[in-house]
C-alpha cells in the first residue's frame, strides 16, 4: 500500500512528492474500488494514470465489503482472485430473511452459473491495498494520498483538461487527457461539473454497528423485520456488521429516546443478541449512514466521465453497489483505452460507456426501488402507526413463485452479474 504522505505535502508510492504541475494521460478521482480497478487496469495497458484519494489511507468505518461473484471473476481474469481469497472473508450463499412464517430465502448463489457461487465479504480497505499494491508495479501508475481536489482545469469552451489539487499551503496542477471522476456519493468532480444526482427510490437511514458472533447464530446475510424497522446481519466471521434500518430522519428521535431503547429494539428483532447488546455501550458504537438512490443524467462532459456512485448511487438492497462500480471501471477501459493511446478520445467515446452501463444500472435500481416500495417502505411507514410485533409475513404465491428452479436461478444471476455480463478486453493487455 502507499505510504501516506506528510501533513504539508502530497505523498505517494515510497513517500514521493509530486511537481507543482504534472501532465499525465488519465487522472482518476477516488481510490476506491472503480477508481482503483481503472488505474490498475490503463496502468497494465501502458496508459499513464495517476490516482487521487483525498483520505490518507483506506481504512474507514462501514465500508461496502460485498465482493459478488461478477467482480470475482473479473479479479481472476486479472490473476488476482486467488490472493484476494486468501485475505481474511467470510462468504455468503443466500439471502434469507425471518419472517412469521419461517426462514424466506429466495436467492441462492448456488444457482449460478459461474466459477465462484458465493459474495465474498472482504475488508475493503484490505482490496485497496492490494488492488493498489498490485497497480504499483507497473511504471505507469501513480497514487497521491491526502490529495484534495479543489477544480477542474478547462479550456474556454469548456473541454476539462486536468485538475488542481490543494494540500495544506500547497497547490498542484494535474493536466489530463481525461479526467475520471470516481469519488463516491457525495463526488467533488460530480459537484464541480454542476450535475445533480436524481432520486430513484425513498431515501432511509441506517445505523451501522457490531456485535460479536456466535457459531450457534448461523451465518451468511440475514434480513428481520418488526416493530417498523428493519435489521441487516452480515457475517464478518468473527462478528456481525448489523445495520439498523428506520424511516429517514428520525436518528434525533432515536438519540432522544436513549441507548436503552435502541438496544431493546434491536433485541425485539434479534432475541439472540439479549446476551450481548451490552457490548454497544455509546451512540458512539453506531455509525449513521443515509441511503439514497440515485442517478445523474449525464455521466460525461468533454474531457471527463463520472462512474460508480459519482454516476449513480444504489440502494444497499443486496450490496451491488460496489460490484456495479467496478463494472463500470471495466466497460470505461475497454473503450476508452484505444482512443486514449491514439490521442483521438471524444465526447462520443465517453456517451459509449454511459449509454453500456446507464440501461442495466437503470434496471437494477427498477428492481431496488420496488422492493422498498413494496417491502421497506411499508416496514418503516409502520412504525408511525406503533409498529407491529410480529416478524414480516411473506404471500403464499411469492414463496411459491420464488421456490421454481427456473426462477431461483434466473435471480442467482441476476444479484450475481447484473442484467449484463462484463470481460476484461485482454487484448488491450497485450495479453
Amino acid at each position: 500500500m502507499a505510504t501516506a504522505p506528510d501533513s504539508e505535502s502530497l505523498g505517494g508510492p515510497g513517500g514521493q512528492t509530486p511537481p507543482d504541475v504534472l501532465e499525465t494521460t488519465v487522472c482518476i478521482v477516488g481510490a476506491g474500488p472503480a477508481g482503483a480497478i481503472l488505474a490498475l487496469l490503463l496502468a497494465q495497458a501502458g496508459v499513464e494514470v495517476v490516482l487521487l484519494e483525498t483520505h490518507r489511507d483506506f481504512d474507514r468505518e462501514f465500508r461496502g465489503d460485498t465482493v459478488h461473484p461478477s467482480t470475482l471473476e473479473l479479479l481472476d481474469e486479472l490473476g488476482l482472485v486467488d490472493r484476494v481469497l486468501a485475505l481474511a472473508h467470510s462468504r455468503m450463499t443466500s439471502i434469507q430473511t425471518a419472517t412469521a412464517d419461517g426462514p424466506f430465502a429466495p436467492i441462492d448463489l448456488s444457482y449460478i452459473e459461474g466459477r465462484y457461487p458465493f459474495v465474498a465479504m472482504v475488508p475493503q480497505a484490505r482490496l485497496l491495498g492490494l488492488l493498489t499494491a498490485e497497480a504499483a508495479r507497473y511504471p505507469a501508475f501513480h497514487l497521491y494520498m491526502g490529495a484534495t481536489v479543489h477544480d477542474l482545469l478547462r479550456d474556454p469552451d469548456g473541454t476539462v483538461r486536468g485538475v488542481t489539487l490543494k494540500a495544506g499551503q500547497r497547490q498542484c496542477l494535474i493536466r489530463a487527457k481525461l479526467v475520471v471522476g470516481a469519488d463516491g456519493r457525495f463526488s467533488r468532480v460530480r459537484k464541480l461539473i454542476g450535475e445533480e444526482p436524481i432520486g430513484s427510490a425513498p431515501p432511509m437511514d441506517v445505523l451501522w454497528f457490531r456485535l460479536s458472533r456466535r457459531s450457534e447464530d448461523g451465518d451468511g446475510v440475514i434480513t428481520r423485520v418488526k416493530n417498523g424497522h428493519i435489521l441487516i446481519q452480515l457475517d464478518r466471521g468473527d462478528h456481525w456488521q448489523l445495520g439498523f434500518i428506520f424511516a429517514k430522519g428520525h436518528y434525533q428521535e432515536l438519540r432522544q429516546g436513549g441507548l436503552p431503547a435502541l438496544q431493546a429494539a434491536i433485541t425485539a428483532l434479534a432475541p439472540n443478541f439479549a446476551d450481548r447488546i451490552g457490548e454497544l455501550t455509546d451512540f458512539r458504537d453506531f455509525s449513521l449512514l443515509s441511503v439514497e438512490s440515485s442517478r445523474v443524467r449525464r455521466w460525461y462532459r468533454p474531457g471527463l466521465l463520472l462512474i460508480g456512485d459519482a454516476a449513480h448511487v444504489m440502494s444497499p438492497i443486496a450490496g451491488v453497489g460496489i460490484n456495479f462500480a467496478i463494472q463500470d471501471a471495466v466497460v470505461a477501459f475497454n473503450r476508452l483505452t484505444r482512443p486514449l493511446r491514439d490521442g483521438t478520445l471524444d465526447e462520443a467515446d465517453l456517451a459509449a460507456v454511459q449509454r453500456a452501463r446507464e440501461l442495466p444500472t437503470r434496471i437494477i435500481q427498477a428492481f431496488q426501488a420496488q422492493a422498498q416500495k413494496r417491502i421497506v417502505h411499508p416496514a418503516l411507514s409502520a412504525a408511525s402507526d406503533g409498529g407491529s410485533d410480529r416478524l414480516l409475513k411473506i404471500p403464499a404465491w411469492l414463496r411459491f413463485l420464488t421456490a421454481r428452479p427456473l426462477v431461483k436461478r434466473r435471480l442467482a444471476n441476476l444479484l450475481a452479474y447484473g442484467p449484463v455480463r462484463v470481460h476484461i478486453d485482454r487484448t488491450l493487455l497485450g495479453r
